[in-house]
C-alpha cells in the first residue's frame, strides 16, 4: 500500500509542473482576450457612447492593414527600434530610470527566452544547448542579478530618492514584490541544488554511468572542494592525486554538460552560505519545496499579469507605436477613442507626468492628488471600468480634470507615449455631463471646452453650464434668469468677503464702463446678470451670496483693467476671485 501511494505522489510530481503550466498558460490566455475585449469595448469619453464593439474592432483591422502595406510601415518600425527596444522617452527624462527599465527589461526578456522556453527557443537554435553549460549557465544568473538590480533601483527610486508627486499605490507594490520574489526564489533554488547530495547522486546515476566506487569518490571529492556540493562521506583537506583522478572523471563523464558551479556565481554564493545546514535541508526535501515555490509564484504571476500593471509590458509598446502614426486630424474617431482605451493599460504610473504638471500649484494649494495627472490616470482606469464610485471621488477627479492647464507638458515627457492632454479633453466633457455641479466651468478653464465645441460638437453642451450656474446662484433664482430684473429684496444675509475694499465704492460705474466683458454685449445687465459696480453695491450691502451668484465673476478675463481705474481704489478684479472662492465653498458644503 505505502509503494503504491509512493508511486501516485511521484506520477502526480512528474505531471504538477505541466498541469500548472497549461492552468496558468489558459488563465494568462483568458485574461488577455478579456483585456482586449475591454480595449475595445470601454468607453472613455463622451465621444465613444454610440460607438459599438463591433466597429470599433473593424476600424482597428481597417488601420492596422492599412499601415502595414503603406509606406507608414516605417514610422512604426522606428518607434518600435527606438521607443520600445531602446526606450529613447525614457533616457531623454532621466538616465537613472533608464538604466532602471532597461536591467528590468532585458533581464526579465533573457530569462523568458533562455530559461523560461529554453525548450522552445533556446533548444532550437542551439543544437547542443544544456542549461549548465556556458554561456547559458553564466547568462542566466547575469539576468537575474540585472532584473534584482533594476527592482533595487526602482525601490530607491520610490521610497528613497523621494522623486516629488510621486506616489505609489497597491499594483506598484505587487509589480516590485513579485518580480522579485521569482528571481531571489530562483536564486535560492539554484543554490540548494548546488549544494545538495541527493542531486549529485541522480547526475551520477542518469548522465555519468560511472559503476567504480573509487571513481565516484574522487568525483565526489572535487565536486565538495571546487563545485559547492556538501556531502557526508567526504571531507576536505583532499590529497592532490584524488582531486586530479576527480577532474579527470569529470573530464570524461561531465564536462560536456555541465561547467563548474562558480559561473553561476549566485546560486554558488548561495550554496557556500548554506553550507551549514545543506545536509539537513537536503534530507527535508527543500529543494522540492523551493520548486513549488518558484513554479507558483511564476505561474501566478502569469495568470494575473492581464489584471496588474504589469498588463504595461503590451500595452505600452502598442501605445508607443500607435502614437508614432496616428495624427489627430486624419484618424477615425473609433480608433482614437480605442487608443486611449489602450492608453490607460499602458500608464506605467512612473509619475514623470506630474513632476512636469503645469497645474501643481493648484495641488500644492488644494491638495487634490487627482490634479496630478499620474493620478487622474489610475482613477480614470476605474472609471472606464464601470466600477462604483462616491459623489466625492467623482467630484475631485473632475476637479482635478478641469483644472487642467491643457499646456501639453505631460503629452511630451510621458515615456509611454499617451496623449494625456487629448484624454483629458476627452473624458472632461464625460465627468461634467455627469449630473453634479462644476463651477470651473463657468471660468476661463473652459476655454478648450468650447474650441472643442467648434472642433467636433458637443451632446448637450449647455446642460452642465446651466447646472452650474444654477448651483453658484443659491437661492437668488433670478439670477438665473436674464430677462427678469435682479430683485436685492430677496436676498438673505451672508458672510462679506475678506476685503474691505467695496464699501470705497460711490457707485460711479467707471469699472462697467471700462470692462470689456460688459462692452462685448448689447444687453449686459441680462446676459451678465450684475455689471461690475452692481456687485460691489452687493457686497455694500451684505448680499455677498448674491454677487456670487452672477455670471459676470466668471466671465471675467481679470485684465485689472476695472481696478486699475477704479478712482476709490477698489480691488475689483481681485474680489471677483473671492466672489468665485465663495460660489465654490457654497457648492461643496
Amino acid at each position: 500500500m505505502l509503494q503504491s501511494a509512493f508511486g501516485i505522489w511521484v506520477v502526480s510530481k512528474k505531471h504538477m509542473f505541466t498541469v500548472i503550466f497549461y492552468t496558468s498558460l489558459i488563465l494568462f490566455l483568458l485574461g488577455m482576450l478579456y483585456r482586449i475585449y475591454c480595449w475595445f469595448s470601454r468607453r472613455v469619453g463622451i465621444w465613444a457612447e454610440d460607438l459599438a464593439t463591433s466597429n470599433r474592432m473593424l476600424f482597428a483591422v481597417k488601420g492596422i492593414s492599412g499601415c502595414v502595406f503603406s509606406s507608414r510601415i516605417l514610422p512604426v518600425l522606428k518607434a518600435f527600434v527606438l521607443d520600445v527596444l531602446f526606450q529613447r522617452k525614457i533616457l531623454k527624462e532621466s538616465f537613472f530610470r533608464w538604466l532602471m527599465h532597461m536591467l528590468i527589461f532585458y533581464g526579465f526578456l533573457l530569462l523568458l527566452l533562455m530559461h523560461a522556453l529554453d525548450t522552445v527557443i533556446t533548444e532550437s537554435l542551439f543544437a547542443e544547448y544544456y542549461s549548465t553549460i556556458n554561456p547559458f549557465l553564466f547568462l542566466r544568473d547575469l539576468s537575474g542579478v540585472m532584473v534584482l538590480v533594476g527592482l533595487g533601483m526602482a525601490v530607491y527610486r520610490r521610497f528613497f530618492k523621494k522623486v516629488p508627486r510621486l506616489k505609489t499605490n497597491t499594483m506598484d507594490f505587487y509589480a516590485i514584490l513579485i518580480l522579485a520574489a521569482i528571481m531571489l526564489s530562483g536564486i535560492l533554488l539554484e543554490g540548494l541544488k548546488i549544494s545538495a547530495y541527493s542531486e549529485f547522486q541522480r547526475m551520477v546515476e542518469d548522465y555519468a554511468g560511472i559503476d567504480d566506487e573509487q571513481e565516484i569518490e574522487a568525483l565526489e571529492s572535487l565536486w565538495v572542494k571546487e563545485f559547492g556540493l556538501v556531502s557526508a562521506n567526504v571531507k576536505g583537506p583532499f590529497d592532490e592525486d584524488l582531486i586530479e583522478t576527480g577532474r579527470e572523471v569529470h573530464d570524461a563523464n561531465c564536462a560536456d554538460c555541465h561547467v563548474s558551479n562558480k559561473w553561476a556565481f549566485t546560486g554558488y554564493a548561495v550554496a557556500r552560505m548554506s553550507e551549514p545546514v545543506a545536509l539537513a535541508l537536503d534530507e527535508a526535501g527543500a529543494i522540492d519545496v523551493m520548486w513549488y515555490i518558484h513554479i507558483l509564484l511564476c505561474f501566478v504571476g502569469l495568470a494575473y499579469l492581464p489584471f496588474s500593471k504589469m498588463l504595461h509590458m503590451f500595452a505600452t509598446p502598442i501605445s508607443l507605436v500607435a502614437g508614432s502614426i496616428m495624427k489627430e486630424s486624419k484618424v477615425n474617431r473609433a480608433n482614437t477613442v480605442t487608443r486611449q482605451a489602450i492608453e490607460l493599460d499602458a500608464c506605467t504610473h512612473c509619475g514623470t507626468c506630474s513632476l512636469y504638471c503645469s497645474a501643481m500649484m493648484a495641488f500644492d494649494a488644494i491638495r487634490n492628488e487627482f490634479i496630478l495627472p499620474s493620478e487622474k490616470m489610475v482613477f480614470l482606469k476605474r472609471l472606464a471600468a464601470g466600477k462604483p464610485l462616491s459623489h466625492e471621488e467623482l467630484s475631485a477627479i473632475r476637479e482635478g480634470v478641469y483644472l487642467c492647464t491643457n499646456c501639453d507638458r505631460c503629452t511630451v515627457v510621458c515615456p509611454s507615449g499617451i496623449r494625456l492632454r487629448e484624454l483629458w479633453i476627452s473624458v472632461r466633457e464625460d465627468l461634467v455631463q455627469r449630473g453634479y455641479p462644476e463651477p470651473l466651468i463657468l471660468s476661463p478653464l473652459s476655454l478648450v471646452r468650447g474650441l472643442l465645441l467648434a472642433h467636433n460638437g458637443i451632446p448637450n453642451y449647455d446642460k452642465p453650464l446651466q447646472l452650474a450656474q444654477k448651483a453658484v446662484a443659491g437661492k437668488f433664482d433670478t439670477l438665473m434668469d436674464r430677462s427678469k430684473t435682479i430683485s436685492l429684496g430677496t436676498a438673505s444675509k451672508a458672510p462679506r468677503v475678506v476685503d474691505p475694499t467695496f464699501s470705497y465704492c460711490f457707485g460711479c460705474q467707471n469699472c462697467t464702463t471700462v470692462c470689456p466683458v460688459v462692452g462685448n454685449y448689447d444687453h449686459p445687465q441680462q446676459t451678465l446678470g450684475l455689471l461690475p459696480h452692481q456687485i460691489m453695491c452687493s457686497l455694500g450691502l451684505g448680499q455677498a451670496e448674491m454677487a456670487s451668484g452672477a455670471s459676470m465673476i466668471w466671465d471675467c478675463v481679470t485684465c485689472y483693467q476695472c481696478q486699475e481705474h477704479c478712482p476709490q481704489n477698489v480691488k475689483v478684479a481681485d474680489l471677483m476671485f473671492e466672489l468665485k472662492n465663495l460660489a465654490v465653498r457654497n457648492i461643496k458644503k
